[in-house]
C-alpha cells in the first residue's frame, strides 16, 4: 500500500504525541509542518525529522498531502477543516469538531460535496481499556446495558495551567473541553445519542490565577483575576437509541471527586455492573460486578495496550486506502458536538434536545489487533 501523506497544521505542545506515535505506523508518512509562527513549525520539524516546512496555504494546496491534521486552536479548527476540504485533501482535526452546530454541519457538508473524509479526535477509544469494554458489553458480560453514569469533576485549570483565561470563555468550560472524550467513550459502547436535557451554571466567579512557574515561584499571572463567562458545572442527561439513559457531569467547581478515579464511567446492566477507564487515556484496567458478587473484579483486557494518538489518523488514512469507514469519523464527532452544545441550550431553555444525524457505532477492533498496524 502506498504510504498516505499527512501535512500537520499547528505545531503546538499536543503535536509531539502525534508525531511520536506517527512513527509506529509504516504506511503513514508526516511529511509536511506548517504554522502560522514559521519558528515553530522549524524547530518541529527538526525535532522530529520532517524536511518540509511549508506555510499553510502551501500546505493546503501541496498535491502531495493526503490528509490534513488540524491541531490548531479550537477556534480555528472549522476555518482550517473548510480550507482543507476546498483544497480536495481529508481532514481530521483535534477536539472539538467545531464550536457551533453551524461549523460542524459546514464540514460534513462541504466534505461530502467534495467527496473527502472528515475525522476528529478523541481516538482514546481505541485503546485496551475501552475496547475490552465494548466487547464485554457486546458479549452481553453485564446482560442488557440499562443506565450509564460519567463524571468528569475537578477544580479547574487556574492552580497549574499559565494561561487559564481560555477555560472560562464561551467555546471553553467543562462540557467542551473534557465532553468529548466520555461522550464518544460513550457513544463506542452504546451508540446514538437520541436527545439530551441539561443544567448548567457559573458556579465560582471570579476566578483566582495561582499557576506557579518552574521553581516553585508565582507564575506570570499569579494573582490575576478570571470573569467566568460559561458554565463551570455542566450536569447532562442522555437518551440512548438502544433506551439506555445516562448522566453526565463536567465540572470545574469541585475540590473532589465522589467516585473511584481510575473508573470515571460506570454501565449498569441487567445480570451486572461495569467499572469503564479514564476516557483522557488510552488503557487502564475495567473492572465487573456481577449480580451476588460480594465486590468488583478486575476483569483481564482482551485488546492490546500500547495505542495512542494518532490511532484515529492511522485508522482514516487504511479506511481511505481500504475503502472501508474509519471510526473516529466527523459523523461521531458532530453528534458529540450536538450533545454537549445540547446540554448547554437545553440548561438555558429548560427543553430537551433532540440530535439529528445518524450513527452506526465505530467497529470495534480486532482483539489480535497491536500499535503500528490497523486492521
Amino acid at each position: 500500500m502506498d504510504k498516505v501523506r499527512i501535512g500537520v497544521v499547528g505545531c503546538g505542545n499536543i503535536s509531539n504525541q502525534y508525531f511520536n506515535h506517527a512513527k509506529l505506523y509504516d504506511f503513514i508518512e508526516m511529511a509536511a509542518v506548517a504554522d502560522l509562527n514559521n519558528d515553530v513549525a522549524k524547530a518541529k520539524a527538526a525535532e522530529h525529522g520532517i524536511t518540509r516546512v511549508l506555510s499553510v496555504d502551501e500546505l493546503m494546496r501541496d498535491a502531495n498531502i493526503d490528509i490534513v491534521l488540524n491541531l490548531t486552536i479550537p477556534v480555528a479548527h472549522a476555518e482550517i477543516a473548510l480550507q482543507a476540504i476546498e483544497n480536495g485533501k481529508h481532514t481530521y482535526s483535534e477536539k472539538p469538531f467545531g464550536l457551533s452546530l453551524e461549523e460542524g454541519k459546514k464540514i460534513l457538508a462541504a466534505a461530502e460535496k467534495k467527496g473527502v473524509r472528515t475525522g476528529c479526535a478523541p481516538d482514546t477509544f481505541f485503546g485496551a481499556g475501552h475496547q475490552t469494554a465494548r466487547k464485554l458489553l457486546d458479549d452481553g458480560v453485564i446482560g442488557k446495558p440499562l443506565v450509564a453514569t460519567a463524571y468528569m469533576l475537578g477544580r479547574g485549570h487556574e492552580s497549574w495551567h499559565p494561561n487559564p483565561e481560555f477555560y472560562y470563555k464561551p467555546g471553553g468550560g467543562p462540557m467542551l473541553d473534557m465532553g468529548p472524550y466520555y461522550l464518544t467513550a460513550l457513544q463506542n459502547m452504546l451508540g446514538k445519542i437520541k436527545s439530551v436535557t441539561g443544567a448548567a451554571g457559573i458556579m465560582i466567579n471570579p476566578r483566582t490565577i495561582t499557576h506557579k512557574n518552574k521553581e516553585g515561584g508565582p507564575g506570570p499571572k499569579h494573582g490575576q483575576k478570571i470573569t467566568v463567562e460559561t458554565p463551570d458545572h455542566v450536569t447532562g442527561t442522555l437518551n440512548f437509541a438502544n433506551g439506555v439513559i445516562g448522566t453526565i457531569i463536567t465540572s470545574f467547581a469541585m475540590a473532589h471527586a465522589p467516585y473511584d478515579g481510575g473508573h470515571p464511567i460506570t454501565i449498569f446492566g441487567t445480570e451486572g455492573t461495569m467499572q469503564v477507564p479514564d476516557p483522557n487515556g488510552f488503557d487502564g484496567s475495567v473492572k465487573v460486578r456481577k449480580l451476588g458478587d460480594a465486590e468488583y473484579v478486575e476483569v483481564p483486557l482482551t485488546h492490546q495496550k500500547g495505542f495512542g494518538r494518532m490511532a484515529g489518523v492511522a485508522d482514516m488514512a487504511k479506511g481511505i486506502r481500504a475503502n472501508r469507514p474509519h471510526r473516529a469519523s466527523g459523523a461521531l464527532a458532530f453528534q458529540t458536538l450536538q450533545a454537549m452544545l445540547g446540554f448547554l441550550e437545553s440548561a438555558r431553555t429548560g427543553k430537551a434536545v433532540e440530535l439529528i444525524g445518524e450513527l452506526e457505532r465505530p467497529a470495534a477492533l480486532p482483539t489480535e489487533l497491536v500499535p503500528g498496524k490497523m486492521d
